[in-house]
């Protein structure tokens, strides 16, 4: 492969690649890429074929059920899958089905307040609104930051140039962030607010928008419940009572709510600084609530559903996506369960605590979570005491290399791909598939082919009967490749058979090899809804009865901001992403992580200096769950109080195999998260607003960093 471009004929991306899509050129020729099954023997690695390693990954996995039971086994998803038809379908399809309680995956960690208030409010998990980015004309952005992201739940190419035009059409941005970030820079407003306070805040947005009589829901009225006790709730918040707490003063909030109320089209859009907090399933609960009660929801300009090519909906449950909530929880800390996966927060403790349901053998999928979990250096420890470990990944990294074995996939250039999830949460409909560059070496299989041999052996019978059943299994699923199971998703799909000789088929698609444009987002409410009254609600039980644990949590805040102001109070601490960054995976490619170090602490010069921390410092950033030196970077665009570390890094431990991110290791942020600090409706882990102290770091210590 010689390089990467956008395509200008591409309709929605009109040519935009993001730096990360230049890299697919790194990992497609990376040496340090898997392409054979690897089987570890104590301290090393060899190759064995794929028949032997199939069979030992059933064999051992068998053993652990038959001993202990399902829950024995655990598995852990990563965030890659929702790049691969493979991962979301057959890979579904075996990990869903297992059976195991002791499932998790990247959710927990990211967006599952989201589909928690989705679940409760609209009837499915999945059922989450994205902003009309293109139509919108006041936009505000609470805990993202798409400039870097490309939009998250909100899949929009060139999001740089879509913010732009909203104010080139006379509109405004406004961002409400610990810290001053890309979109901030680029933003008509930036609001500081301490981590952790987004409830706070958004009641406070609320209270105004009812005591102005502001509150104007428009069609959805017809079919909401909830409007005035939502009302009565707020009624408690006003924003003179939030403003010590939240850091944002009332006046600010008064004008903010009144500006948004008045603009025609406008959209609340919360991201990941609003999930992963403390209170993070109230927050993006509110988020929902002032986007209905404020007229935005279902409308264009405001906050819309997709009318994708492809229906996740009903391919989620046919793959086992399982939309619940708290139907049980965690064996040790009483977590509750999501959609059949418990918190990823709970699995250390579930490996390392014994009794009925202990945790002995590990399943990971493209996942990593010794550096993308709380408390890494936990999970770390536990890993090698357990009974079986495999992991279907391309590489010997901080996680696999605990593996007893290891299933390597292709690379994205040799499988196709079509984005089944995401361009579900598109700014636009849109359909794409794309057909593999190379085809995959004759001793390489597809993700789908490993998850399909897998199921085959695993689910057939024992006895003489069990080879022949296992065959007939794997001929029956390896006939289902994506693009089978793709066409029959696109034909059932509202662009499919419904629209007759027009209807969208794979066909179409390979024909149009630039992609299709379907359409600006459309008005689907109520019958998109999947209550089975096909009504909004707008405030349920569940979030009702986490109040309390606000109104105790505002309390505290409130009364140590009095205390603030010397510089040394208790710092928190926030993650962020670079735009040439996407957690851990990306991170062995050359192009992505050379130039200036982004794996820094960023600290408010306020802070630094009560500190004695200059430029370039190394520092002790410390939690009580456990500590890394990082150089610091005095930067006014932190929010006082606040410190920000990177998500991802924290590579060059001992074992790995990929060069380039270990000689740009980085510390990891999951090193000094807390895995008993969570949102405690959702279980979502609380990565924003950890409690920290930050010193100088010796002399000595420089010398180490810089070695």
């Amino acid at each position: 492969m010689v390089s990467v471009r956008g395509d200008d004929a591409d309709p929605f991306s009109k040519g935009y690649i993001c730096p990360k899509a230049t890299a697919l050129a790194d990992l497609h020729h990376d040496p340090d890429r898997l392409k054979r099954p690897m089987v570890r023997e104590g301290s090393t690695w060899r190759e064995l074929g794929w028949d032997e390693a199939f069979d030992l990954v059933v064999r051992r996995l068998r053993d652990v059920r038959d001993s202990y039971g399902l829950d024995a086994i655990a598995v852990y998803q990563g965030n890659p899958t929702v790049h691969s038809v493979g991962l979301m379908m057959h890979g579904q399809f075996f990990l869903r089905k297992l059976g195991t309680r002791n499932a998790s995956s990247a959710t927990s960690t990211d967006q599952l307040p989201h589909m928690l208030a989705a679940l409760t409010m609209f009837g499915d998990q999945l059922l989450m609104a994205v902003p009309d980015i293109d139509r919108t004309e006041h936009m505000i952005v609470v805990g993202g930051n798409p400039l870097v992201s490309n939009g998250s739940i909100m899949t929009a190419p060139d999001v740089k140039s879509r913010l732009k035009a909203i104010k080139a059409r006379g509109g405004r941005l406004t961002v409400i962030d610990p810290r001053r970030t890309e979109t901030a820079e680029l933003a008509d407003q930036h609001l500081f607010i301490r981590p952790g306070t987004d409830a706070a805040f958004l009641l406070s947005f609320l209270h105004v928008l009812y005591a102005e009589q502001l509150v104007k829901p428009g069609r959805v009225a017809g079919f909401t419940d909830g409007i005035d006790e939502l009302g009565t709730i707020a009624a408690r918040y006003a924003p003179e009572t939030t403003a010590a707490a939240t850091g944002i003063a009332a006046g600010d909030v008064r004008t903010l709510a009144r500006a948004f109320a008045a603009a025609p089209r406008a959209v609340l859009y919360g991201r990941l600084g609003v999930c992963t907090q403390e209170l993070g399933g109230l927050a993006a609960w509110l988020c929902y609530a002032v986007n209905v009660v404020t007229g935005r929801l279902d409308e264009p300009g405001g906050l819309m559903f997709t009318t994708p090519a492809v229906d996740i909906l009903p391919v989620a449950r046919q793959v086992g996506f399982d939309g619940g909530h708290a139907r049980w929880t965690s064996r040790v800390s009483g977590l509750p369960e999501f959609g059949a996966e418990l918190p990823v927060v709970t699995l250390a403790e579930e490996i390392e605590t014994p009794g009925h349901g202990q945790v002995r053998a590990l399943f990971t999928s493209a996942g990593n979570p010794v550096l993308s979990a709380p408390g890494g250096p936990r999970l770390e420890q536990l890993l090698p005491k357990l009974d079986f470990m495999v992991s279907v990944d391309p590489y010997i990294n901080e996680t696999t290399r605990f593996a007893h074995v290891i299933l390597p996939p292709t690379s994205v250039l040799e499988h196709s791909h079509y984005d089944v999830a995401l361009a579900a949460f598109a700014v636009r409909n849109i359909a794409k598939y794309a057909p593999p560059v190379f085809e995959r070496g004759p001793d390489q299989r597809h993700d789908w082919e490993i998850y399909a041999e897998l199921a085959a052996r695993w689910y057939a019978p024992r006895g003489p009967l069990g080879a022949l059943a296992a065959r007939a299994a794997r001929r029956a699923l390896l006939a289902l490749t994506p693009e089978k199971l793709l066409e029959l998703g696109l034909r059932a799909g509202s662009h499919g058979l419904k629209r007759g000789q027009d209807g969208l088929s794979l066909a179409k698609l390979r024909s149009s090899p630039h992609g299709l444009d379907l359409g600006p987002l459309e008005p689907r409410l109520p019958g998109r809804l999947k209550h089975r009254d096909k009504r909004v609600k707008l405030v349920p039980a569940t979030y009702v009865g986490d109040l309390p644990r606000l109104d105790r949590r505002l309390a505290e805040w409130t009364a140590r901001a009095a205390t603030r102001g010397d510089g040394l109070s208790p710092l928190v601490l926030v993650g962020r992403r670079h735009l040439r960054s996407n957690n851990s995976w990306l991170h062995n490619s050359e192009r992505l992580v050379k130039g200036k170090p982004r794996c820094t602490l960023l600290v408010h010069p306020r802070d630094a200096a009560a500190r004695g921390i200059a430029e370039g410092d190394p520092v002790r950033l410390t939690s009580r769950a456990g500590e890394v030196v990082v150089p610091a970077e005095l930067s006014d665009e932190m929010m006082p109080g606040v410190v920000s570390l990177p998500h991802g890094w924290g590579h060059g431990r001992p074992g790995t195999r990929t060069q380039v991110a270990n000689a740009h290791a980085g510390v990891s942020a999951n090193d000094v998260t807390d895995t008993g600090f969570v949102d405690l409706l959702s279980g979502t882990a609380a990565l924003t607003g950890v409690e920290v102290t930050v010193t100088r770091a010796a002399a000595v210590v420089r010398e180490a960093v810089t070695a």
